[in-house]
């Protein structure tokens, strides 16, 4: 059993400072992993930020659903055209893909802390993570 990585907030916000991210209108952060990062990401970058409720695992990990399901109305203003998605953990990408497919109109680019996406902060780290916001 490959044990799990404690990764602190200071080994994020590091990593996070160095971060190169393209021009864009607005995070999307995917609820509800994506909510930290999200913040962060919002705050480094000085963009407004948006919640999209998706769900596809339970309380326990494991998937709930076939696909990912949109649980709640969504609806992004015209204005913002480049988008970043924001989650923490990515494994399939699956989730990535269903917003981006409610955004095939706009520029969309993916950021992760962890797993599958445009963008990656710990792509080193293929074990489960302890995240410092999720308390024991």
């Amino acid at each position: 059993m490959i044990a799990s990585v404690h990764l602190t907030m200071l080994e994020i916000v590091s990593r996070l400072q160095k971060l190169e991210l393209p021009d864009i209108d607005l995070i999307l952060g995917i609820a509800s992993g994506g909510i930290v990062p999200a913040s962060m990401l919002s705050y480094k970058l000085q963009k407004p930020m948006q919640l999209i409720h998706i769900n596809f695992r339970d309380a326990d990990n494991k998937p709930k659903f076939q696909q990912p399901q949109l649980i709640t109305n969504f609806h992004l203003e015209p204005v913002y055209r480049r988008i970043l998605i924001v989650d923490d953990v990515s494994v399939t990408g699956s989730t990535l893909q269903v917003v981006k497919n409610l955004l095939s109109d706009r520029q969309v680019r993916t950021f992760t802390l962890k797993g599958k996406a445009d963008y990656v902060l710990f792509p080193e780290v293929t074990s489960c993570v302890i995240w410092p916001w999720k308390a024991k």
